[in-house]
C-alpha cells in the first residue's frame, strides 16, 4: 500500500477509538515503523510500504488503540531536551519531573565543590539522575532503584546520553535502609560518603485511587512506581527520615509530589529540614518540595 493510504487508515483508526491526537500518533507511529524523520511521510508520500511494514504498522496502532502509552510503542521519550528509552519496565518520563530538575540545577549552581554528590531514590528510566549528571558538569550521581529491569534501562540511558562514567546503579528496595543499599556502593563502603543533594519522584498515588487512573497508566506502567500507600505519603516517611543520615551538612533533599501533597511533605520535612520550599510546574499545580539539612 502507499503510504499516504496507510498514514490515512492509521488516523482513520485512532480518530474512530477516541484519540483525541490521530493525525499527531499516526505520523509519529509510522515514522518508527519505517525508522525515518517525520518529513518524510510528506515527502514521499507514494513510497510503497511492504508486507512487514504494513503489519508491523497496523498492530502497533491497534496496541495505540488498546491503551498502550505511543511511548512503549516507539520505545522513546523526551525528557530535558535528551532523548530517553521507555519500556514498561519503568515509568513515562513526564514534562512535570522537569521542574524537580530544574529546581536541583538552580539549588546546585552556587556549590563550589570539587564535586557535587548526588543521591536520586527510585531512579527508574533514569530520566533524573542522567539529566542532572548531564547539566551538573562536576556531578557525581548514584542512581537506586528496587527493578533491576529499570536500572538496566537507566544505564543504556546514561550511555546513551554520554553520563555513564559519572554515575553508579545500585539495586535495592530503600524500606530496608539506604544504609543496606548503599553499602553495595564502593565509594560509600570505604569511607561513608555523603551527598550533596538527595532527590527522589516516588511513587504517590494513594492505593484507593489507582483503579481510577488512566487505562494507559494503570494498565501499563509499573504498578510498584505508582503505589504510594494507603494516603500516597509512604515513601516520602521514610525517605524525609533515612536521607538525614545520608546528606553533607546542609546538604538538600528534593522531592516530587503529587496534587494537593505539598504541604503533608512539607509538614514532614520540618522536624529535620529548613529553608523548605513549594515549587509549582507550569500548569500552576505545587509538584516540588525542597529543604536543606538543620545540621
Amino acid at each position: 500500500m502507499l503510504l499516504k493510504d496507510v498514514l490515512a487508515q492509521g488516523v482513520n483508526i485512532l480518530n474512530s477509538s477516541g484519540n483525541e491526537t490521530p493525525v499527531f500518533e499516526a505520523g509519529v507511529i509510522l515514522c518508527h515503523v519505517l525508522k525515518c524523520q517525520k518529513v518524510f511521510l510528506y515527502s514521499h508520500d507514494d513510497y510503497q510500504l511492504n508486507e512487514r511494514e504494513y503489519r508491523e504498522y497496523i498492530e502497533a496502532v491497534s496496541k495505540r488503540t488498546n491503551g498502550m502509552p505511543l511511548q512503549y510503542i516507539t520505545g522513546h521519550q523526551e525528557f530535558m531536551s535528551l532523548d530517553f528509552k521507555v519500556t514498561s519496565d519503568v515509568l513515562i518520563p513526564r514534562q512535570d519531573t522537569e521542574i524537580l530538575v530544574e529546581t536541583v540545577l538552580e539549588y546546585t549552581k552556587p556549590i563550589k565543590e570539587e564535586t557535587i554528590d548526588i543521591l536520586d531514590i527510585g531512579t527508574g528510566s533514569g530520566c533524573i539522575a542522567v539529566s542532572l549528571a548531564r547539566y551538573i558538569k562536576k556531578s557525581k550521581v548514584v542512581a537506586i532503584d528496587i527493578s533491576q529491569k529499570a536500572l538496566n534501562i537507566a544505564k543504556y540511558n546514561a550511555e546513551k546520553n554520554n553520563v555513564i562514567d559519572k554515575m553508579n546503579f545500585v539495586c535495592g528496595d530503600i524500606f530496608t535502609g539506604l544504609e543496606n543499599i548503599l553499602n553495595k556502593y564502593n565509594e560509600y563502603k570505604n569511607n561513608k560518603k555523603k551527598f550533596d543533594v538527595i532527590v527522589s519522584n516516588p511513587p504517590y498515588i494513594p492505593s484507593d485511587e489507582i483503579a481510577s487512573l488512566e487505562k494507559q497508566v494503570k494498565d501499563f506502567e509499573p504498578l510498584k512506581a505508582l503505589n504510594g500507600g494507603n494516603d500516597g505519603l509512604d515513601f516520602y516517611k521514610f525517605i524525609i527520615e533515612d536521607a538525614a543520615c545520608f546528606l553533607k551538612k546542609q546538604g538538600a533533599l528534593a522531592l516530587e509530589v503529587g496534587i494537593n501533597q505539598a504541604i503533608d511533605v512539607l509538614k514532614l520535612m520540618q522536624e529535620k529540614y529548613h529553608n523548605i520550599k513549594i515549587v509549582k510546574d507550569l500548569s500552576g499545580i505545587e509538584r516540588v518540595v525542597m529543604g536543606e539539612l538543620n545540621y
